[in-house]
C-alpha cells in the first residue's frame, strides 16, 4: 500500500471515529510504517474513539522516551502477543493498552502487583474486600465489610483485626513507604 493510500484510510478511521484533529495530526506526521501499523492494530482491534486516544498518546510518551518509532514499539513480543492473542477485539484491545501502559509506567506497574501480592496474602474471608485506589491516584485503602448476621459481623471484624499489620504494610506502601 502506498502512502497516499494508508493517509487516506487512516483520515477515514479517524472521521469514522471522530478521532480529535490533534491526534490524527500526529497519527499522519509518525513515519510510514508506524503509520501502518497503528492503522492495522486499529483496525484489527476495532478500537473505539478513547482507545485511540489513549494508545497515539501513550505510545507517543514511550516512542519520545524510548526513542524508536511506534512501529517498534508495536512490534515488541509482548505488545504482539496481547494484540493478536486469543479473546475478542474488545478485551485485546484493552489488554492491548494495560500493556503499554506498563511499558510507560513499569515503577507504577510494579508497586500495583506488590500491593496486590500484599492483599492477596492476608487471605481475608469472602465478606471483606479490599479496594486500592485507581492508578494509585491517592493514599487511601478502601476495606469494605458485607455481613449477614451479628455472629458472622463479629468474625469478619476478628479477621480485619488479626490481618492489622497487613493492612498497615499495605496502608504505608500507598503512602510511598515499603
Amino acid at each position: 500500500m502506498n502512502a497516499d493510500d494508508t493517509d487516506a484510510q487512516i483520515r477515514e478511521l479517524a472521521a469514522e471515529r471522530r478521532l480529535p484533529q490533534s491526534h490524527l495530526d500526529r497519527w499522519l506526521a509518525m513515519d510510514p510504517t508506524s503509520r501502518d501499523a497503528m492503522l492495522d492494530i486499529a483496525r484489527t482491534l476495532r478500537l473505539r474513539t478513547g482507545q485511540l486516544v489513549t494508545l497515539l498518546d501513550t505510545l507517543d510518551e514511550i516512542a519520545v522516551r524510548e526513542h524508536v518509532t511506534v512501529a517498534t514499539i508495536l512490534e515488541r513480543q509482548e505488545v504482539r502477543r496481547v494484540a493478536s492473542g486469543s479473546g475478542s477485539a474488545p478485551s485485546r484491545a484493552s489488554a492491548l493498552l494495560e500493556a503499554l501502559r506498563t511499558l510507560r509506567y513499569p515503577l507504577l506497574k510494579k508497586t500495583q502487583d506488590d500491593l496486590y501480592a500484599e492483599v492477596s496474602a492476608l487471605k481475608l474471608p469472602r465478606g471483606i474486600s479490599i479496594d486500592l485506589p485507581k492508578d494509585l491516584g491517592s493514599d487511601e485503602l478502601t476495606v469494605s465489610i458485607r455481613a449477614r448476621s451479628g455472629a458472622d459481623l463479629a468474625h469478619l471484624l476478628d479477621s480485619l483485626d488479626r490481618s492489622r499489620s497487613g493492612l498497615t504494610r499495605i496502608i504505608e506502601m500507598l503512602g510511598g513507604k515499603k
